[in-house]
């Protein structure tokens, strides 16, 4: 079993291509991502800049839940929760905005099972986008037709990337 500090003080799992959380046993889960996967990581925060003006975006950002590390693949917090929470390692609350990059290889268990986790932590919502771009936005009590915190938010996000 490794602490989160042992994990991001390893040297040989510093430049893996795998997105690293523990369960809640303190091992090591490390998923494969895909190139699409990060395009639209970064998509998200490109968008939640946009429709989220007053606090900050982070991606692969560490928190600490009762099953181990999770890691959502982008988080939003306001200033304020930024403020609290800047110098934690892995942060001891959830980000008011939590968002997931649905894989193939991720199953609906696995992703439901980490919104809870989110919510426990204090997380206001948890959405998710699809590898076509599909959104789907969630609070505690379940999914919601646009997002509470940014209405406007498209269901539908496109990479606008010029045909070549």
């Amino acid at each position: 079993m490794m602490t989160w500090q042992e994990i991001v003080d390893n040297k040989d799992l510093a430049n893996l291509p795998f997105k690293i959380e523990t369960n809640e046993l303190g091992q090591v889960v490390m998923s494969p991502t895909k190139y699409i996967h990060g395009i639209y990581q970064a998509r998200l925060v490109e968008l939640i800049k946009q429709f989220l003006t007053n606090g900050i975006t982070s991606t692969e950002t560490a928190i600490a839940t009762r099953k181990g590390v999770k890691v959502p693949d982008v988080a939003w917090s306001s200033y304020a929760f930024f403020n609290l929470h800047r110098d934690e390692l892995d942060l001891s609350a959830a980000p008011e905005l939590c968002a997931e990059i649905i894989s193939p290889s991720n199953t609906q268990k696995e992703i439901s099972g980490k919104r809870k986790l989110f919510f426990e932590r204090g997380a206001l919502e948890v959405w998710t986008c699809d590898l076509g771009g599909k959104m789907c936005f969630y609070d505690v009590n379940g999914e919601l037709e646009v997002s509470n915190l940014a209405p406007e938010f498209p269901r539908l996000v496109e990479l606008q990337i010029p045909e070549s």
